[in-house]
């Protein structure tokens, strides 16, 4: 891979995709439609100094959804953090749409600087875009427009506040229709439960923590094509659990199985999971049953 084109500002991004400068050079609001881009900026990697937030109405073809596919057709919505890695390919530069830049500083000095953070959808992979209907849509491009016509406007003294007002309304909507998506879309998380319960048991029957120490959030998200923050959020909102507190479910399940069935003991099967020393795996134990795996063995002794 050749090294990824760093654009620290937003007047840099204009001037790459001849844009023309700016009306705020911390935020601006682009229509992608009939964009012509410059050929050597196409199968590129850029690291952005900024957020940014992409409407793409038009579409071509299924869009993926780890191992599925979405189900709107009316277009996708990508909300990407600063220095996340990005690529261009002629197909992307095929679509109409809005993007909307925001550098950090732009909000530095308010809440938002800390509170957006807390939007898990920043870490998100291109593929867990967030697709929306045509009520969505509308209700996210109306926010849009505010944006636009604010920035329009002669600047004055309240004119930061009310960009950013409708900046966090955006994030928002955004968090909400999320939701909505992961419980639309619970034919496929339910499937990914499956196969998230089928990695751990190969996991813990093949004794690969042996080896490899306990499973990881990381190694479920990647062997499911998600992101962690993803994989997280979506079984929080089917389970109530994030996918560390279900490797720990399942792992208790496992112990008490090895507890009752075989004759290992206690530090032997610790290990056998992957833990370096005993005394985390009594801790866990204990914290998720309130006994002890011994205390847990005798009552089957």
């Amino acid at each position: 891979m050749n090294n990824p084109i760093k654009v620290d500002s937003i007047s840099e991004l204009h001037e790459m995709l001849g844009f023309g400068k700016p009306v705020h050079p911390l935020i601006s609001i682009n229509d992608n439609t009939n964009m012509i881009v410059d050929d050597n900026l196409l199968n590129q990697h850029f690291l952005f100094n900024f957020y940014k937030i992409s409407y793409k109405k038009t579409l071509k073809g299924k869009m993926g959804y780890g191992q599925g596919y979405y189900d709107f057709d009316e277009g996708g919505m990508i909300l990407k953090a600063p220095n996340q890695l990005l690529s261009t390919s002629a197909e992307d530069m095929e679509y109409e749409g809005l993007t909307l830049l925001i550098h950090p500083d732009f909000f530095r000095n308010y809440s938002l600087a800390t509170g957006i953070k807390n939007f898990g959808f920043f870490s998100y992979s291109a593929n867990e875009a967030l697709f929306l209907s045509d009520k969505e849509k509308q209700t996210i491009f109306s926010v849009f427009d505010n944006i636009k016509e604010e920035l329009n406007n002669t600047i004055d003294d309240f004119s930061q506040d009310v960009i950013l007002s409708h900046i966090e309304v955006l994030l928002n909507y955004s968090n909400r229709f999320y939701k909505r998506q992961f419980i639309t879309r619970k034919a496929v998380n339910n499937d990914l439960l499956s196969k998230i319960e089928e990695l751990l048991n190969v996991y813990f029957d093949k004794e690969n923590g042996l080896n490899q120490g306990l499973p990881t959030v990381d190694f479920l998200a990647t062997e499911l094509s998600l992101s962690p923050r993803y994989l997280s959020d979506m079984l929080r909102s089917l389970t109530g659990q994030n996918a560390q507190q279900l490797i720990h479910e399942k792992l208790i399940e496992k112990a008490k199985d090895y507890l009752t069935t075989t004759q290992l003991s206690v530090a032997e099967i610790a290990y056998q999971f992957g833990f370096e020393h005993p005394q985390s795996f009594n801790k866990l134990f204990k914290n998720k049953t309130n006994q002890t795996p011994l205390e847990f063995k005798q009552v089957f002794n």
